[in-house]
């Protein structure tokens, strides 16, 4: 799962990995906290630092205007976002792209538990700024 055309592709891997062991071990059908929370069991088992639902200020034109909790900030570098739908839909994709943009972070993970397969995206803010 390593592929060095990826920014973070190691740690993004990982990631995959550890969303890959909770879906062959619970399959799918459950609540999204449940895969939540596996999903941070499994990474806490691997070593990969993460804050789970991580409150960030939402701004627009410089004006906080709210806040949205992204399910998890790996290493305060990749949001990862957890569905536990039957089928994802473009709104889904969108919408945690949005968040990249809206965090201004570089790399976001879309992951859904609910298919009979697991679904990933590695999604790229290209509007990222660095700081």
């Amino acid at each position: 799962m390593i592929n060095d055309k990826y920014k973070y592709s190691e740690l993004t891997g990982k990631i995959i990995g550890c969303a890959m062991d909770v879906h062959k071990a619970l399959g799918n059908g459950f609540q999204e906290v449940i895969y939540q929370r596996a999903l941070e069991y499994e990474m806490k088992l691997q070593n990969i630092e993460f804050a789970r639902e991580f409150e960030m200020d939402i701004f627009y034109k410089n004006q906080h205007i709210g806040t949205r909790r992204v399910d998890f900030l790996v290493e305060n570098i990749i949001s990862v976002e957890i569905k536990a739908l039957i089928k994802l839909e473009p709104v889904h994709l969108a919408q945690a792209i949005n968040y990249l943009e809206a965090y201004n972070l570089e790399i976001g993970m879309l992951i859904n538990f609910g298919s009979m397969k697991l679904e990933f995206h590695r999604l790229e803010n290209k509007k990222h700024k660095p700081s």
